[in-house]
């Protein structure tokens, strides 16, 4: 486990891999969260989460459903929807730190009740339409990007 600014160090001068969960609904809206830390702060964006050194992609694909909606799911009931790059000029270890993402996107299809959900890395949840979604200037860019 790296300390603080070991990790600090990490998200300076590398990549970070990580999941993204595009969950649908059975009205075909996706689940949206307005952030709650940097980088992407106060947007809403889809749930996701860092993959660790020496974690396999479907170990990670489980223990981001279950923190970031809080289901078990495993990764073969998922679409993997494509590989994604962010970059953002912040990041959750410093604002003069900036973050470079490589995405791995997964669609799902699951009915939630947005109450359920863990609030630990996002203050609200929403259900959105892709058309809404798609040209809602709270939605951030790089969520946007998944309904072009």
């Amino acid at each position: 486990m790296l300390d603080f600014a070991q990790f600090r160090a990490v998200v300076e001068h590398t990549p970070l891999i990580s999941i993204d969960l595009i969950v649908y609904n059975s009205d075909g809206e996706v689940l949206l969260g307005k952030r709650n830390n940097a980088p992407a702060k106060d947007y809403y964006f889809v749930p996701g989460g860092r993959i660790y050194k020496n974690e396999k992609i479907a170990d990670a694909f489980h223990r981001v459903c279950l923190s970031e909606i809080g289901m078990d799911i495993d990764l073969s009931e998922a679409k993997f929807f494509g590989v994604f790059e962010h970059f953002y000029s912040d990041s959750f270890v410093s604002e003069d730190v900036n973050t470079h993402y490589v995405v791995l996107a997964y669609e799902l299809h699951l009915n939630l009740n947005l109450s359920d959900l863990p609030f630990s890395q996002h203050e609200e949840y929403i259900f959105l339409d892709v058309q809404s979604a798609r040209h809602n200037e709270k939605v951030h860019a790089y969520t946007q990007q998944y309904f072009n």
